[in-house]
């Protein structure tokens, strides 16, 4: 490394001597065609070794970021339609619900109906079954009247009459009696 810099030093001192004779500017087309050369060469390595990554880093990132804004935009789609999805289920689950609210009020007044109808009817019929009772109490209730007054008449009559009468006499006085107060009262 000494003895380079050492040929650098005499090279420079040739050129300062040589110089000075020459006071103008030259170009050396050879070095500029190295040094162009060079140049060229350490854009293709710079280009193979870093360029080549970064760009192809950069191209996924970029296909990374595409991806990303379509996924977003399909989820914003899918919500879009999900909310729309949902509110014409709820639309749908309140017409089924008025519809169902508006069936159960309609069976309701039905079976409220048909229940007071049938309560109407067993009134009726217990109200029949009572007059008739009632009537069958009264029948009964004239029958053993008739019976007891017959007896009473016949024991007032005989006490009266002082002579005692046999049983088919006083049933037929009886009969007559009775057969005369009903013609009355119709």
């Amino acid at each position: 490394m000494i003895h380079g810099m050492v040929g650098a030093i005499r090279f420079a001192e040739a050129a300062a001597e040589g110089g000075a004779a020459e006071a103008g500017l030259s170009f050396n087309i050879f070095w500029i065609l190295v040094s162009a050369a060079n140049f060229g060469f350490f854009i293709l390595v710079i280009r193979a070794v870093a360029l080549g990554p970064i760009t192809k880093m950069l191209d996924e990132r970029r296909e990374r970021i595409e991806r990303g804004l379509r996924d977003a935009a399909d989820a914003a789609l899918a919500k879009s339609r999900a909310e729309t999805d949902a509110s014409t289920a709820m639309t749908e689950a309140r017409r089924e619900a008025t519809a169902l609210r508006a069936g159960a009020e309609k069976a309701a007044a039905q079976i409220r109906d048909e229940q007071v109808a049938v309560l109407k009817a067993e009134l009726d019929r217990m109200r029949a079954d009572a007059t008739a009772e009632i009537e069958a109490a009264r029948v009964s209730a004239l029958v053993s009247i008739r019976g007891e007054v017959a007896d009473l008449a016949i024991s007032a009559a005989s006490k009266v009459i002082g002579a005692s009468m046999d049983g088919d006499r006083q049933k037929k006085l009886v009969e007559e009696f009775l057969a005369e107060n009903a013609g009355k009262k119709n």
